[in-house]
């Protein structure tokens, strides 16, 4: 396992019971490294949203035990946040979540000159994700080849 996901995955293992206690949800955890600073970050939620408090509360908690197991060996700025609007889909359960809804698509390489695509989601599996496009065609997506993927949102 490398370092980034070991980080990672002793950060989530923390976290899931300490949300649950509280009735929150882990979206993700990251370890990244962004103009030469490490991050680690929490994206957090719960139904009808996340609050500054909520955050506060998270953060200081994991901070604590960050401290006390002393396990990352870089500098690094702790984060725990909202995911935002622009909410990626990783796991299963925001997939399922997301059924129905409107995703934005953004490929590795292009097909067919086209990197970005819409479409409403329509199903998903283990390598796949199927989209129903505007003129009620269907795209069907290798996970592989998808860089990121999201909730649509219009303004």
């Amino acid at each position: 396992m490398a370092r980034r996901e070991e980080y990672e995955s002793r950060t989530e293992h923390f976290l899931l019971p300490l949300l649950e206690e509280y009735r929150f949800e882990l979206v993700d955890v990251e370890y990244v490294k962004e103009a030469g600073n490490w991050y680690l970050r929490a994206y957090i939620d719960k139904e009808g949203g996340i609050t500054v408090d909520d955050c506060e509360v998270v953060s200081r908690k994991l901070s604590n035990w960050l401290d006390q197991e002393d396990f990352i060996a870089d500098s690094y700025t702790l984060e725990v946040s909202s995911p935002g609007l622009g909410r990626p889909l990783k796991k299963d359960k925001d997939f399922e979540r997301s059924l129905g809804e409107e995703v934005e698509i953004r490929l590795y390489k292009p097909r067919e000159k086209q990197k970005e695509f819409a479409g409403i989601l329509k199903a998903y599996d283990k390598g796949t994700v199927t989209v129903e496009t505007e003129d009620g065609g269907q795209e069907v997506f290798a996970r592989a080849e998808i860089a990121l993927i999201r909730l649509a949102f219009d303004f």
